[in-house]
């Protein structure tokens, strides 16, 4: 009798499992999808429009219809629909267009939800392939539209007459009836699409060459190279061109690429020129080399341990300067209190930092206001009791002379010498807290 008081239980249980597993199922909701899109064939940069019937078995209401597209297994593109009512939406995704993609099959992914968090999912195979424009548009800085030819698959070219250097996008048309415009640009350290930030081509002089691009892996051209003892210069902001090298005292400096290096300004802190060569002139160490086309001048800055170089507590490490009345290669770039621009003084020796500068060329001649720091940038400084000098023509201030303390100005009644060559020097030898400025005429 026990046993069929425990059968009799069990299906009671089981019953009740059963209608709750019903309730629960009810409560869910099955929402519903019929798709009418289906795909032959595609392109990248395409909108891939969808259309769709949405309902729930259960009458429970809809929320949210998710659209997700798929290049293997990452998520490239979705959109969001709102599904108030039943009935059909439609909708699109970009087929984003990379570099290097070959023709392939690509996913959409649907997904339906209801109030309840019930959910239901749907695909849609997409054969996507690369576009063969016919042509695509080089646009020049100044909106001179020119168009470039189609040589082979995925190569095109323009050959006109173009100066030296030439700053411009690709633009390639919409491609098919979904197609979109798109634009090729230069982003951090290489070309990429979805930006119209300008490349800048360059040639060896003014007159006719090829500008090309490659819409399958970006390559274009053509660029200069430039290198230091056969190191690349690489492309770091515009018309600024950057290269990490370990550099000796007195090392030759051959200098590749630069076609009018004859017309630059070369700073004698860290370079000299001696029997038609360039010659490192600062300690051993490792030093950043930025080439700035737009001014002329090499930008030289110490490293340490990858990074820009900081004043160590033993004295070793590097002096920057940041403040008004001094600029390199001239005073139309001036320092000021932009961090950014601040001035590397080369490291000499002996926890000695050197700075040259020109009488109302690269330093004002009667009004400075600059002082010297630890780093590029806020931070640890020289105050006015940390350093002291016994120039006749710079003072160092002290919050009551006229300057912050640790500011340098120019001793009332004096001035540098137009066109003369000055030498500040400072010398943390006895300690970062007992620095020593001293001023040299040349």
């Amino acid at each position: 009798m026990k046993r069929y008081s425990f059968l009799i239980g069990c299906v009671i249980a089981l019953m009740a499992t059963t209608s709750c597993q019903k309730e629960q199922s009810a409560m869910d909701g099955s929402p519903e999808m019929t798709l009418h899109t289906t795909y032959e064939t595609a392109y990248f940069a395409d909108s891939l429009q969808f259309s769709v019937d949405v309902s729930d078995g259960s009458g429970v209401p809809l929320s949210t219809l998710k659209a997700y597209l798929y290049y293997g297994d990452e998520i490239v593109s979705e959109t969001t629909i709102r599904t108030k009512e039943y009935g059909r939406y439609e909708g699109k995704l970009f087929a984003p267009y990379y570099a290097e993609i070959p023709n392939g099959a690509a996913t959409i992914k649907l997904v339906l939800q209801n109030i309840n968090k019930g959910t239901s999912e749907e695909q849609i195979a997409v054969p996507l392939q690369r576009p063969d424009y016919p042509h695509l548009t080089l646009v020049a800085e100044d909106g001179t539209r020119h168009e470039m030819s189609r040589t082979a698959l995925y190569q095109y070219t323009v050959e006109k007459e173009f100066p030296m250097k030439l700053k411009g996008y690709i633009e390639a048309p919409a491609f098919g009836a979904h197609g979109n415009v798109l634009q090729f640009g230069y982003s951090g350290d290489k070309i990429t699409q979805g930006t119209n930030s300008l490349i800048s081509f360059s040639y060896l002089s003014d007159g006719v060459y090829p500008i090309t691009f490659n819409t399958m892996n970006y390559a274009a051209g053509p660029f200069l190279s430039y290198s230091i003892n056969d190191v690349d210069l690489l492309l770091s902001g515009e018309e600024l061109y950057t290269a990490d090298l370990s550099l000796q005292k007195d090392q030759v400096l051959r200098i590749d690429g630069i076609a009018d290096l004859a017309d630059w300004s070369i700073d004698a802190d860290y370079i000299r020129q001696e029997n038609g060569e360039y010659r490192f002139d600062a300690m051993n160490g490792t030093y950043r080399i930025t080439a700035d086309f737009v001014r002329k001048y090499f930008i030289i800055e110490a490293m340490q341990a990858g990074q820009l170089a900081k004043l160590n507590t033993d004295g070793t490490g590097a002096i920057w300067i940041i403040g008004e009345g001094i600029g390199k290669p001239n005073l139309a770039n001036q320092v000021g209190w932009t961090t950014e621009k601040a001035l590397c003084m080369a490291p000499i020796g002996n926890k000695r930092y050197r700075v040259t500068v020109v009488g109302g060329e690269s330093m004002r001649a009667d009004n400075i206001n600059f002082k010297f720091f630890h780093q590029k940038g806020w931070g640890g400084e020289f105050g006015g009791t940390h350093i002291r000098t016994e120039s006749e023509l710079i003072f160092i201030g002290d919050g009551t002379n006229g300057r912050d303390s640790g500011n340098l100005g120019i001793t009332t009644g004096a001035a540098l010498e137009a066109g003369s060559t000055y030498v500040l020097t400072v010398d943390v030898s006895a300690g970062n807290q007992a620095a020593v400025l001293t001023v040299d005429k040349r």
